[in-house]
């Protein structure tokens, strides 16, 4: 890891309001995963957002608007998030959201697919759209193809593509903070 935990003692007068909002908002919508350390440290994205707290704020309030206000349904989201994290191989990406999908009820073998970074047989409606959605802006090369977005509207409504699209490119930022940080997966006990 490229940059240490913080210690909440050690927190600047920046850092502070940060962190109280993270950790509150992580207790309440993060709890499938390892998020804290023992001594109160946040660990994953949270911790190289704290340490640069005018950044770490901006990208915190799009991840609470993306997260709390969520109007997709869990396992189109969690499909999306996971075939982000897969294209990025962002270890606790990945990490974080089998645990969330695995709790949502997603089986081990659509999991295994999905991280593999390929689509697994049996989607249907909603999640193959959200497959195809997030699967055409990573690998694609540029603009969403006009069936695929149209298909998004239809399924989702206006609102609710753009949230798709606006999800994927979050989990894309997410990723490579995971990655440029080189932010570790928590050992299992």
């Amino acid at each position: 890891m490229r940059l240490p935990l913080i210690d909440p003692a050690m927190l600047t007068d920046e850092q502070k309001p940060l962190y109280d909002d993270m950790k509150k908002g992580i207790t309440s919508n993060f709890n499938a995963f390892q998020v804290i350390a023992e001594n109160g440290a946040l660990m994953g994205p949270w911790n190289p957002w704290l340490h640069e707290p005018k950044i770490g704020a901006a990208i915190w309030d799009l991840t609470k608007a993306m997260s709390m206000q969520a109007t997709l349904p869990d396992g189109a989201r969690q499909i999306a998030i996971l075939v982000t994290g897969a294209h990025f191989n962002a270890a606790y990406e990945i990490y974080a959201h089998v645990a969330v999908a695995e709790k949502e009820g997603m089986s081990e073998e659509r999991l295994s697919t999905l991280v593999a970074g390929v689509k697994p047989t049996g989607l249907a409606g909603e999640e193959e759209v959200a497959y195809d959605v997030a699967y055409a802006l990573l690998n694609g090369g540029g603009i969403l193809p006009r069936p695929t977005y149209d298909l998004a509207v239809k399924t989702f409504g206006q609102h609710g593509a753009a949230e798709l699209i606006y999800l994927v490119g979050l989990y894309c930022l997410v990723s490579i903070t995971l990655n440029g940080f080189n932010v570790p997966v928590p050992e299992k006990e």
